[in-house]
């Protein structure tokens, strides 16, 4: 039986999306934001958001590879500031600052409908949640947990930047499983992509994979519609998840 549901976040209890002309706004900030801390980098935001968006690639294709999640002054010196040969050491006082603007700031997130309501009667329905999450930041999801007014509902957070492991390694679910207490085939997960969350629960031999829709995450899974990776359940709302966990505990 069924007795835990836990959720990825971006994509899932909310989307994103990045109006024209937000990545150069959000590198404005950055550079600034730099500047207050004494770094002041010989570049346009322009030129900025360019190389940005090309190094967080290079870093999202090379931590696929490995499925390990670096520190973050890692990251940003290695990654995404590599042009300007910043250190580490210089940059580890902000670098979690940095994560999370990056995580919060450069694109627009918009909450899923129905967030707050399926969560309380998951919960009236005796069902434990969690957060199991692909992030370079380590504050930003429980901020982002406590803006929507659902942190209290999230008894387990398990982050990629706090263990280094990234989804669809089977490892970052068996942190949350013994977070939780509990069984393969007591948990079921909700996610938005075939490359990290279908693949993780396989991987991990979750009881029930359930993939929300996000039209905006296509790229990520080119070339998986058809590599035997698929969800229990396809959905468009979050609302449908506490049926679907009802006829799963009735079989």
């Amino acid at each position: 039986m069924i007795q835990a549901v836990l959720f990825d976040l971006g994509g899932t209890l909310h989307t994103a999306d990045s109006p024209a002309g937000r990545d150069v706004w959000f590198c404005r900030r950055l550079l600034d934001r730099l500047a207050d801390y004494g770094i002041r980098l010989d570049t346009a935001p322009e030129a900025l958001a360019r190389s940005l968006h090309e190094n967080s690639e290079v870093y999202k294709h090379a931590s696929e590879e490995t499925l390990r999640e670096l520190p973050a002054a890692e990251i940003w010196s290695r990654y995404y500031l590599r042009e300007f040969g910043l250190t580490e050491a210089q940059l580890a006082p902000m670098a979690e600052e940095l994560s999370f603007l990056y995580d919060y700031e450069r694109v627009r997130v918009l909450r899923r409908p129905h967030l707050r309501e399926t969560l309380e009667t998951l919960r009236q329905m005796g069902l434990r949640m969690g957060v199991i999450s692909n992030i370079i930041s380590t504050s930003v999801v429980p901020h982002f947990l406590r803006e929507y007014g659902v942190d209290q509902y999230m008894e387990c957070v398990v982050l990629s930047s706090e263990t280094g492991v990234r989804k669809p390694s089977a490892e970052i679910f068996r942190v949350a499983e013994k977070k939780m207490g509990l069984k393969p085939e007591e948990l079921a997960y909700v996610g938005d992509t075939i490359s990290r969350d279908v693949r993780g629960v396989r991987n991990a031999g979750w009881k029930c994979m359930i993939q929300i829709r996000n039209p905006g995450v296509a790229h990520r899974d080119k070339g998986l519609e058809h590599s035997g990776y698929t969800p229990d359940y396809l959905i468009e709302d979050l609302a449908e998840i506490p049926a679907i966990l009802i006829k799963e505990n009735q079989n």
